[in-house]
């Protein structure tokens, strides 16, 4: 995409750094059998949230990802909230409004506006992570629904999480703890990526293994599936589970919605 083909962003704060490798998004692709996979998640936890909801936004949206599948997929907008200027230049998305925006800012214009709201591999990279919740939930309709997906299981933490500006990882009793604390309720859930947790195993040992290899480097070995051939191979190990399932995986969607 070129410079005149960039979707307009509203600015309504200035860019900041937050806790995020900018070079994941070298990576993460429409195709990338992750991305994919947590997209096809989704649909199975909250199929029917997207169909009824009539506004919807994205807190920390990046390159648009989720955006343009719900796009893709259910024709309806998805406005993307993000203080990583990078990211939103990066964004696939098509048809949904840009903002860069902290939500923390607590814009009018948003108050209590969305039936749906998503935290997707956000929540994570966030140090004070209650009071942005709480800054969140003041975007949401008092009936609305935030759909959150986090990495799974604080054992699984690695150099890769580092990399990525990961401060923690969750089980649902954490992440019903945090979201309890800011009035809100799990309403569903389910673990995901089981079949892909000896590989979370692997990448954890190698590189602990290998501490001298720089940001970059750790982002593209555990991120980076590889050509077109070993990412269908991952994508086919990924949905070798059924959700929603409350065993284990290497990831964890809710539903919050207020008590």
């Amino acid at each position: 995409m070129n410079l005149d083909e960039r979707r307009k962003i509203t600015y309504l704060s200035p860019p900041a750094a937050v806790s995020m490798a900018d070079s994941w998004y070298d990576i993460a692709s429409l195709e990338h059998f992750w991305i994919r996979r947590r997209f096809e998640v989704l649909k199975r936890l909250a199929n029917q949230l997207l169909c009824q909801a009539g506004s919807a936004a994205e807190v920390g949206c990046g390159n648009g990802l989720l955006q343009r599948h719900v796009e893709d997929e259910y024709g309806i907008q998805v406005a993307g909230f993000e203080l990583n200027e990078l990211a939103l230049q990066k964004s696939l998305s098509r048809i949904s409004p840009l903002y860069c925006y902290d939500v923390y800012q607590r814009a009018a214009e948003f108050r209590s506006k969305f039936d749906a709201l998503f935290l997707f591999d956000v929540l994570e990279h966030i140090e004070e992570q209650q009071s942005f919740l709480d800054a969140v939930a003041f975007h949401l309709k008092e009936t609305g629904t935030l759909v959150v997906n986090v990495p799974a299981y604080q054992s699984l933490y690695s150099r890769y999480d580092e990399a990525a500006g990961h401060f923690r990882r969750y089980s649902i009793g954490y992440l019903r703890e945090i979201a309890e604390s800011t009035g809100l309720k799990v309403r569903s859930y389910t673990y995901w990526g089981l079949p892909l947790l000896p590989l979370v195993i692997l990448r954890k040992v190698l590189l602990g293994l290998q501490r001298n290899r720089k940001e970059p480097g750790v982002i593209s070995l555990g991120f980076d599936p590889g050509g077109g051939a070993s990412n269908a191979a991952f994508r086919f190990l990924s949905r070798l589970e059924f959700v929603p399932q409350k065993l284990m995986g290497t990831s964890l969607m809710t539903t919050l919605s207020r008590g």
